[in-house]
């Protein structure tokens, strides 16, 4: 396999090239969102079970205590500091609006922010699920085609002459498929525990717009 792909390699012209490094390219930019997202997620998951504890802490400063150091992504937190800013603010001069719309218009901006924050970079792995096939199969229509002019220019074709050439230009095919399936399920399943995550957050704004408007 690696001779194959050397002697692909040797063979092909500047646009095999260049298909061959833009592959490269995607893989690095894939496997390294798929880390980093991963590693994100995972801190996030781990800090979820807190949200249960956060209503059974016997005070408020126990409560913004114990999710602030069981969160360490900063995601839930977040949601708590934005509704206790927004506490703050009902009680100046500068907001004559109701305590209630404050504290809506301050967990919705703050859920838009985390919403963008979560879903960085899926986009991106979703774009190289879709694409990396495709562009390793420009490669191999390339490959083909450089192969069958050189032959063809040698004269007489034969089978065996034919093979070799186009199971090396096939390897582009492949590498595209190696770049994009761990592409397409790192991104299902990122896109699957960002709902459960974006479902929790929507419900812990639901229960802080409810404990701060009776306080």
């Amino acid at each position: 396999m690696n001779s194959a792909i050397a002697h692909y390699w040797d063979q092909a012209d500047l646009l095999g090239h260049m298909v061959g490094w833009f592959l490269l390219a995607m893989s690095v930019l894939s496997w390294t969102l798929i880390l980093l997202k991963a590693w994100t997620f995972w801190r996030i998951r781990q800090a979820a079970p807190a949200l249960r504890a956060f209503w059974q802490s016997p005070s408020l400063a126990d409560a913004m205590a114990m999710l602030r150091q069981a969160d360490r992504a900063h995601i839930f937190i977040a949601l708590a500091d934005a509704a206790e800013q927004a506490d703050k603010r009902a009680g100046t001069l500068s907001e004559n609006t109701a305590f209630s719309d404050i504290l809506t218009r301050s967990l919705r901006h703050q859920l838009q922010a985390l919403t963008t924050r979560l879903e960085a970079g899926l986009t991106m792995l979703a774009s190289i699920g879709a694409t990396a096939p495709f562009v390793g199969l420009l490669g191999t229509v390339w490959g083909i085609y450089h192969a069958l002019t050189a032959i063809s220019s040698s004269g007489a074709v034969q089978i065996d002459q034919l093979a070799g050439p186009v199971g090396e230009a096939l390897i582009m095919t492949a590498l595209g498929l190696i770049v994009a399936i761990p592409a397409v399920l790192a991104y299902n399943g990122f896109n699957r525990i960002n709902r459960i995550t974006l479902a929790e957050l929507d419900g812990f704004a639901f229960d802080l717009h409810a404990h701060w408007c009776k306080t």
